[in-house]
């Protein structure tokens, strides 16, 4: 063991300056990769976004450049950065390079900004940390100010020229470093997502993107007059709903807790419900909540509570319904949420969930209350919401009944075979490759367990010669614990109707089926020929369609190994025999007969028994059933003696019955 080392006080340190962000960026942006570089574009996107929203500027410009540098620009009232005597710093030096500093901290309190994107004084300073560059024109109060960043520090202070222009706003260019993200790539498809989306929920603000190719830029412009509802509208497309589009809007004011101040929440709902179409989006102060929070906690309660209500107020449910679920209602909804509040708790600086307690009660009460008036006002269109929400009800139980007995019938079987004692499935659950050994023995499964590949080949033994199946009745063939374990391994299921079958045997199905190939396995002598013969005639008696369809094989086992010096020959007949005698010619051989299966060493198995490249194997095709009763009745009728006799001299020449595949 090595040895420990110390541990003192000198050991601790505390990240300083940029290394606060370009050491640890994940905790800022989520992510030190690709998804985490996005972010902090979002985080300068926002900044702008809340300038807008304010009434400052109603255009924002978003540029991709080819050397993978990002420019935001918007025309509100610009960043002030000049000196702040409550801070005793100047205000660019706090923005840009101090974290927690910022000036949203009282939105709820007749701040700058009542709704607010950004929240934490964390956005902008990161991601000048983390750039390699940052290039940042302010144009305010007369004068264009400009600063220059390079892997968090300033370069050359603030500039501050005249400006005699009436225009102002920000832009921020900036490039992202690879010393602090693993990827910097962006996709031009994720800034069309992220400023789309930013134009549904900030109505009447242009977006435009310009995305530098070789040879100039391409633009793409985004702008929704009426928000919400228009980006409805256009996700139903023409003649897809059931009913009109409703937008409503409300305010709240409330506490999360009694013990803190109240706050506002602005609440904003566009919803309509279509059978061919389906949406569900939320926003909160315009970021979309991709993880939902409350107020998908709240659409879920109110639409379900009220549609539950007017479908029993109607009564619509039949005896046999059962209550809806979410899932009925969205599977025929579309609605947006865009809400907007002063104070706001997400679940972490990404802001993919909201979780204000006070934002899920005000919305729950405020969907409830509308849906309950548009249901009292328009009978016809509630009619039709409570009979599509009632088709896909009804819909989905169907379907996951019909899930859950298959999943029964499926399970039953491979619990069934799981239970067989001695049994080795594989591990591979497709059934087109999967193989089933039945062997003679408890020595022939190990050595057959030990050759397999264990991927797709399975293994039961079978222990000692069983029933007859031709000559026993099925009360006596179902109490053979050997043929129902072999049965249940099967999992298709026997083709005979009696009451003698076990609760556990089903009826044949041959979809059930859990192999593609059958492969009896036995040693190459007298007792293995009458095995391989019994479990043949059982297959035939129970379950004949496994021969009719080809799934039943023989493995079929050399009789002589034929060894002369540093090579072995091995003969399946004694035809085969001869000839690897006759290429030997005069050299010196040894020439052994074919020991039992168990007695095989692992390569020896898997070379001449069971691996596909180099295994012999016959595939049973009885020529008509008729045939295939007289042979088996010949081999296991009562006449003992000629049985007897027929195996000893012609066993070996089984195959003469068969077809080789």
């Amino acid at each position: 063991m090595a040895k420990k080392k110390s541990y003192t006080n000198d050991d601790i340190t505390a990240l300083k300056g940029p290394d606060k962000v370009r050491l640890r960026p994940a905790v800022i942006f989520g992510s030190d990769s690709l998804e985490g570089c996005q972010h902090a574009v979002f985080e300068i996107l926002s900044n702008s976004i809340d300038e807008a929203r304010e009434g400052y500027g109603n255009k924002i410009i978003v540029t991709r450049y080819l050397d993978g540098s990002i420019e935001v620009q918007d025309f509100g009232r610009g960043i002030p950065v000049g000196f702040n005597k409550r801070e005793n710093r100047y205000n660019w030096d706090l923005l840009f390079c101090e974290m927690y500093a910022g000036g949203k901290y009282n939105t709820n309190s007749g701040g700058t900004y009542e709704y607010s994107l950004g929240m934490n004084g964390l956005g902008l300073c990161a991601t000048q940390c983390s750039s390699e560059y940052m290039d940042v024109e302010i144009k305010r109060d007369g004068c264009k100010y400009t600063l220059h960043f390079e892997k968090g520090y300033n370069i050359g202070g603030l500039t501050e020229e005249p400006y005699s222009k009436r225009d102002t706003g920000s832009k921020i260019r900036w490039k992202p470093d690879k010393e602090v993200f693993t990827e910097i790539d962006i996709p031009v498809e994720y800034f069309k997502d992220v400023i789309r989306r930013q134009a549904i929920v900030n109505s009447g603000v242009h977006f435009e993107l310009k995305n530098q190719v070789k040879g100039g830029f391409e633009t793409f412009e985004y702008y929704y007059e009426n928000g919400i509802v228009d980006y409805l509208n256009e996700t139903a497309g023409e003649n897809n709903l059931l009913t009109s589009v409703n937008f409503w809007t409300g305010e709240r004011v409330g506490r999360d807790r009694e013990d803190l101040p109240d706050y506002k929440v602005k609440m904003n709902f566009a919803i309509a419900f279509s059978n061919k179409v389906q949406l569900l989006e939320y926003y909160h102060n315009s970021s979309w909540l991709e993880f939902g929070g409350t107020p998908d906690e709240a659409v879920k309660n109110a639409l379900v509570y009220q549609i539950d209500a007017y479908i029993k107020q109607t009564n619509k449910y039949t005896k046999t319904d059962s209550k809806i679920k979410f899932q009925d209602v969205a599977d025929c909804l579309l609605l947006v949420s865009s809400s907007f509040s002063t104070v706001a708790s997400y679940m972490n600086q990404t802001k993919k969930a909201v979780t204000n307690k006070f934002i899920k009660d005000a919305m729950i009460d405020f969907l409830r209350h509308n849906l309950e008036i548009y249901f009292i006002e328009n009978k016809m269109e509630a009619d039709k919401i409570a009979e599509q929400v009632l088709i896909n009800m009804r819909s989905r139980v169907r379907a996951e009944t019909t899930r859950l007995n298959i999943k029964k019938n499926l399970t039953a079987n491979v619990d069934m075979a799981n239970r067989v004692q001695k049994f080795v499935d594989c591990r591979s659950k497709d059934v087109s490759r999967r193989e089933l050994f039945i062997v003679e023995g408890d020595s022939a499964l190990g050595a057959c367990k030990q050759a397999r590949d264990s991927e797709f080949q399975a293994v039961i033994p079978v222990r000692g010669k069983i029933l007859n199946c031709l000559k026993c009745d099925y009360e006596r063939i179902f109490k053979s614990e050997i043929i129902t374990d072999l049965i249940k391994v099967l999992g298709c299921g026997v083709e005979v109707k009696t009451k003698s079958a076990k609760k556990d045997i089903s009826t044949f199905n041959l979809d059930n089926l859990r192999w593609s190939k059958i492969i009896i396995c036995t040693d190459a002598d007298v007792d293995g020929f009458q095995i391989r013969t019994l479990i043949l005639t059982m297959i035939y008696r129970l379950a004949p369609t496994l021969i009719n369809e080809g799934k039943v094989f023989i493995a079929e086992s050399p009789l002589y190994e034929i060894t002369c010096k540093d090579q072995t020959w091995f003969a399946y007949t004694e035809k085969e025999k001869a000839e690897a005698l006759e290429q030997i010619g005069d050299k010196k051989h040894t020439i052994q007969r074919s020991k039992g299966l168990g007695e095989n060493d692992a390569d020896m198995m898997s070379l001449t028994t069971m691996h596909p490249d180099t295994r012999r194997l016959i595939k049973i095709e009885p020529e008509d059933a008729a045939k295939t009763a007289e042979t088996f009745d010949l081999l296991l009728g009562n006449n003992l003696a000629g049985r007897k006799d027929h195996i000893e001299k012609n066993g070996h020449l089984y195959i003469d019955l068969t077809d080789v595949s």
